[in-house]
C-alpha cells in the first residue's frame, strides 16, 4: 500500500471516525491502518479535532491509557440547525400538506435520510447534557426520528408498540385516552426491551393534545425508568386548550391551520439551551 501523505491521512482519519460517531476506536487501528508511529497519528488527530470545531461538525474526545482511544461526537452548529429549521418550516407551510383534522402531511420528509439525521443532531445538541441512557419513541413515524437522534447520540432505541405483539414475548401493557381522538387506545413495551430504572429520553414526531405522550411516560413509570426529555419534532397550538403534558420541547410549532382558506404557518424553535 503506497504510504499516505499527511493531507490524505487526515481525511481518511476524519472519514473513519464520522462513519462510527460515538464509537471509541484505539489509535493503534489507525497506526496499523497507516502504516505510522501513534505519535504521527496523535499529531494529524489534534489538526482533525481542531478542522471540525471550525466546521462545527463536532468534536473529538480522546480518553487516554491502554484502553483509551478517540471518539467523534458528531454535532451541528446554532446557525447551521437555525437555517435547517426555518426550511423545514417553509416547507411544511405548505397548503398542499393540510390534511383533515388539524394535521399536516410529513411523511415526505420523516423518511427522507437527509433531513432526519440533522434534526437526530438538534436534539442530540439539546438531550446529550441530560446523560440519557436510551431513546424512547412509539411506532411508526416516529421510529426513523428517534432512531437518527440515537444515532447521533450513541444510544439503542426502543419502539413503544400499539397494542400487544405475540413476537415481543411478556410485555406491559397500559390504557391510554388519544389526546387528539379522546379514544381508549393500548400501548406496550417488552420488558425484555427496557432495563429498569434507565434514564429515557422520550422522542416523537407530532403532538396534537398529549395524550399519547402522556401514555408514554405512565408506561415509563411502570419500569421505573426516569424520563429525562421528551422531544417533538412538530407540536399544534391551533388551539387554546392546554396540553395533557409538559416539560416537552418541540423544534417547529403549527401555529395556524384553516381547512377553508388553505392557510398554514409553521414556525421554527430552536431552544435557547441547545450547546452549540
Amino acid at each position: 500500500m503506497k504510504k499516505m501523505k499527511r493531507a490524505e491521512r487526515m481525511v481518511a482519519i476524519t472519514q473513519v471516525l464520522m462513519l462510527k460517531p460515538n464509537v471509541l476506536t484505539p489509535l493503534t487501528l489507525f497506526a496499523e491502518r497507516f502504516g505510522t508511529a501513534k505519535s504521527t497519528i496523535s499529531e494529524d488527530l489534534v489538526a482533525v479535532k481542531e478542522s471540525l470545531l471550525l466546521s462545527g461538525q463536532g468534536h473529538l474526545e480522546t480518553i487516554s491509557g491502554a484502553a483509551g482511544g478517540v471518539r467523534y461526537i458528531p454535532e451541528i452548529s446554532k446557525e447551521e440547525a437555525t437555517q435547517f429549521l426555518n426550511m423545514i418550516a417553509e416547507r411544511l407551510s405548505d397548503k398542499e400538506r393540510i390534511l383533515a383534522g388539524g394535521f399536516l402531511y410529513m411523511t415526505d420528509l420523516l423518511f427522507d435520510p437527509a433531513i432526519l439525521r440533522q434534526l437526530g443532531l438538534i436534539f442530540a445538541g439539546v438531550f446529550r447534557p441530560q446523560r440519557p441512557d436510551v431513546v424512547v419513541t412509539i411506532e411508526t413515524k416516529g421510529i426513523p426520528l428517534a432512531l437518527l437522534t440515537a444515532e447521533a447520540l450513541g444510544l439503542p432505541m426502543v419502539v413503544i408498540r400499539s397494542g400487544n405483539k405475540v413476537t415481543e414475548g411478556t410485555s406491559v401493557s397500559i390504557n391510554y385516552v388519544s389526546g387528539s381522538s379522546k379514544r381508549i387506545q393500548t400501548m406496550s413495551l417488552s420488558r425484555r426491551a427496557l432495563e429498569p430504572q434507565q434514564r429515557v429520553l422520550l422522542i416523537d414526531d407530532f403532538m396534537k393534545a398529549g395524550g399519547t405522550a402522556l401514555g408514554m411516560k405512565n408506561l415509563m413509570a411502570e419500569f421505573e425508568a426516569e424520563v429525562v426529555g421528551m422531544g417533538v419534532l412538530v407540536e399544534a397550538q391551533v388551539t387554546e386548550e392546554p396540553k395533557l403534558v409538559d416539560g416537552y420541547l418541540p423544534l417547529l410549532q403549527l401555529k395556524e391551520l384553516d381547512m377553508n382558506t388553505g392557510k398554514s404557518l409553521v414556525v421554527p424553535r430552536l431552544p435557547s439551551e441547545f450547546n452549540h
